[in-house]
């Protein structure tokens, strides 16, 4: 039996959920979180924990822009982690450059602060900078950076302190919409009713409408990251986006020069083969994290990217990484992979089953960027607010 009815349920901790709950929680509703493991364990926590609206389209910027306000505003009552060091984006050559100056026009456009950085401002500014690396860089102040392994504990701690009933290791096993309610069924056995109901989490989409996931257009993305030793009296200010990322972002396919630019890249290159670009971010504790890589397969057969990390992709990564920056080590104390979900055809995956469940996932890799700000614009679409 269920002991409490609520106005929604959200089934999935990761950061979509969360924020699902978070502005419904704000609007006055009564709201439980369902998350399956102990904490999230998915695309949440296995991320960069780059916060960069600077690198998506117009639209989603927006909602970046809104997710950059809601996390400093948390991070005023709470620790979340956030740190406000700004990210930039190193140009290799004059193409790249091209697209920086034609980035900051849009942004201007846009009303959004980003400063052209010279050589010489981008050597000073990031220590042990190949100087024959890089060329100009383009800085966003208001971007931040967060540690994605712990924050959405803190953020769903924040919000238990504000009414939200959050409930671990709940996996829901059926979802029915009767009578105008939504009828949702843990695997412990414990059951929830709702007035809505929202499904953020790709897995329980999958348990819960096996045929509308296998015939949905979503694809899953397998990314490989590196975390360094932590280095002794070292300093990264903020994210370092280099030029394979410019090169592949969406915000610079808006550019007049992109088309151009990357009708000239080789077809065959091991960059390319394997979708690696390559970041830099300092963690809390010193370490570095490097990646990423990007290998796609449509959901039903996501087992054929399989469960070990790829070295041929590790050691690119690494070589890559030491031709634009020198660190004061690169020994690697760990690897890992994340996976997420993404839409072949459109940005974000919605459905609605009846009339009160509602499933949205497929973020892709926008998620931590894009969440809080795309989950206000929903919330208020789904109640009419």
């Amino acid at each position: 039996m269920a002991d409490i009815e609520y106005d929604l349920v959200v089934v999935g901790g990761g950061v979509l959920g969360t924020f699902h709950a978070y502005h419904a929680l704000k609007k006055g509703l009564k709201v439980a979180l369902l998350e399956k493991d102990g904490m999230p364990q998915g695309a949440t926590v296995r991320n960069f924990g780059q916060v960069v609206p600077s690198g998506m389209n117009t639209k989603w910027q927006e909602y970046g822009r809104q997710s950059l306000r809601i996390y400093k505003k948390i991070q005023s009552k709470i620790d979340i982690s956030v740190r406000q060091e700004g990210s930039v984006y190193l140009a290799s050559n004059e193409e790249e450059v091209q697209l920086l100056e034609e980035l900051r026009h849009i942004n201007k456009e846009n009303d959004y602060t980003s400063i052209l950085f010279t050589k010489t401002e981008c050597l000073q500014r990031y220590p042990g900078l190949n100087p024959k690396y890089v060329k100009a860089g383009l800085f966003f102040p208001e971007e931040i950076t967060i540690e994605p392994r712990t924050m959405m504990e803190k953020v769903q701690y924040f919000l238990k302190k504000k009414g939200l009933q959050v409930y671990y290791n709940a996996k829901v096993v059926e979802c029915n919409e009767i009578g105008g309610k939504v009828f949702v069924h843990v695997a412990n056995g414990r059951s929830f009713i709702s007035a809505k109901t929202i499904i953020c989490n790709g897995s329980e989409f999958k348990t819960l409408y096996p045929n509308l996931f296998s015939n949905s257009d979503l694809e899953v993305s397998k990314l490989q990251m590196l975390r360094t030793k932590p280095q002794p009296n070292y300093k990264l200010p903020g994210s370092l986006l280099t030029g394979l990322s410019i090169r592949r972002y969406e915000a610079f396919a808006e550019c007049p020069s992109y088309v151009k630019i990357k009708s000239n890249e080789p077809l065959d290159s091991p960059e390319k083969k394997w979708g690696v670009h390559i970041l830099f971010k300092q963690a809390m504790d010193g370490s570095i994290i490097l990646g990423d890589s990007h290998e796609y397969a449509d959901v039903d057969k996501m087992d054929t990217l399989g469960f070990d990390l790829n070295m041929e992709i590790d050691n690119l990564i690494i070589a890559k990484s030491k031709e634009i920056l020198d660190l004061p080590n690169y020994e690697i104390e760990q690897r890992w992979y994340g996976m997420y979900s993404q839409c072949k055809n459109s940005d974000i995956y919605q459905n609605t089953v009846g009339k009160n469940i509602h499933i949205v996932t497929g973020i892709g890799g926008k998620g931590m960027t894009g969440s809080a700000g795309f989950s206000k614009m929903n919330i208020n679409n789904i109640f009419n607010f």
